[in-house]
């Protein structure tokens, strides 16, 4: 069936793999849940090593057809490394491959009037050469002098060019939360004029609200997602090394991610009482999550962790370092606790400490109902917001009612 839409979009991972991070949770929920009058066509890379680079073939994800591209081969060995060097990253090898196989791309897109989604900065001057309006989502906040992994901090400028050429030949900007949009006016106004406000979403109809298990038993506190050091590492193997002696040992700490926690020193005190879970989908998670009783985030600097909105749609509260986009969400007395960062580490360690002892006696007495905490993330589901990043490609394939649209589009942003 020919579908009236094309998305084209464009990301360093595979479908079918095991490429870990917010983004990729955002690009997972894309291909599962495009409306049906879209075709998508996926540019990515092979992490299996099955398929010919070049070569368009139909996939099944969830259930669901899409075109897969795939431009480069980079295996589930090196898909999860931050890159060391820009010739090796995952990001230079996926945009030489897109430009050695822009021919077989321009063949898949010819008569489609298609749109691209893009994710990172980097891709928009693919999509110019192939004379594809862009719809550009804004996942970070970071600057030069916080703490990264990724080559972003050694090649800033790098970065800040592929920035404002993305941002600037733009059709619409997404941005995940509103700072990222105060940033924009400052650096880049007239892209702020595109831009507006929407984070990544959560399934709620997957992670759902169930009652604290075993609240009287041991405390069992989760994180997941990548381990990079904008996260703080140190400081959460700390603060559950602190909790875990205020609690005489009765404290279980479970991580999914992908990322050797070994890595720093600090972990080495709570490597005992840690389950590594490794790599975990959604509805492995969803029960992860709810054998759980709390999450905790640490990180200096954030977009909106999908962490974040998933375990708070299991209906489970978090203590965290604050951050502004955090305040609609970790709510005190329904969701959880909010902790400014000290410049002394053990203050922090120590409001952190105390606020998930709070936590687990609220939890215990009955005070946190998991059905409220749930309802904080229902603004993000998927089905609220794909509807509204689907309907902007809409807008800029029927050129006719594109004014209309957007006007629309503004006027619900808005609301």
């Amino acid at each position: 069936m020919k579908r009236p839409f094309t998305v084209c979009l464009m990301h360093p991972m595979d479908p079918r793999g095991r490429k870990l991070g917010g983004i990729e949770t955002h690009v997972r929920l894309i291909l599962a849940h495009h409306p049906a009058d879209f075709r998508i066509i996926f540019v990515g890379v092979d992490e299996i090593g099955d398929l010919v680079p070049g070569q368009l073939q139909q996939v099944d994800y969830a259930g669901r057809q899409i075109d897969f591209l795939p431009v480069a081969r980079i295996g589930s060995d090196a898909i999860n490394l931050a890159g060391k060097s820009l010739l090796g990253s995952t990001t230079f090898r996926f945009a030489t491959g897109a430009l050695r196989h822009s021919l077989a791309l321009r063949r898949a897109l010819a008569g489609t009037g298609a749109t691209a989604d893009l994710q990172r900065f980097e891709f928009s001057l693919i999509a110019g050469l192939l004379g594809l309006k862009t719809v550009q989502m804004v996942h970070g906040e970071g600057r030069k002098d916080q703490k990264m992994d990724s080559l972003i901090r050694k090649l800033w400028f790098l970065h800040r060019f592929n920035e404002t050429i993305a941002l600037s030949r733009a059709s619409a900007i997404f941005c995940v939360n509103a700072t990222i949009i105060e940033r924009l006016k400052v650096i880049l106004p007239r892209a702020a004029k595109k831009a507006a406000v929407m984070s990544v979403s959560v399934e709620t109809d997957r992670f759902v609200a169930s009652a604290f298990a075993d609240p009287q038993g041991p405390y069992r506190l989760v994180f997941a997602g990548r381990l990079d050091e904008f996260k703080d590492p140190p400081l959460m193997f700390k603060v559950v090394a602190a909790l875990h002696a205020r609690l005489n040992g009765a404290l279980e700490f479970h991580y999914a991610g992908t990322t050797d926690p070994a890595r720093y020193p600090e972990f080495a005190a709570i490597a005992a009482f840690t389950t590594r879970h490794g790599f975990l989908d959604a509805p492995a998670l969803a029960a992860l999550y709810h054998r759980c009783h709390a999450g905790i985030l640490t990180s200096f600097f954030e977009g909106m962790p999908c962490y974040l909105l998933e375990l708070l749609a299991a209906g489970r509260p978090f203590a965290a370092i604050r951050l502004p986009q955090y305040d609609p969400l970790i709510v005190a007395g329904i969701s959880g606790t909010l902790v400014e960062r000290n410049a002394a580490e053990a203050a922090t360690v120590a409001a952190l400490c105390a606020a998930f002892v709070d936590l687990r006696q609220a939890m215990q007495d009955g005070g946190l109902a998991p059905d409220a905490i749930h309802a904080l993330v229902e603004p993000y589901s998927v089905t609220r917001q794909m509807g509204r990043l689907f309907e902007r490609h809409r807008a800029l394939q029927r050129p006719a009612s594109r004014d209309a649209r957007l006007v629309s589009d503004q006027g619900a942003l808005s609301r």
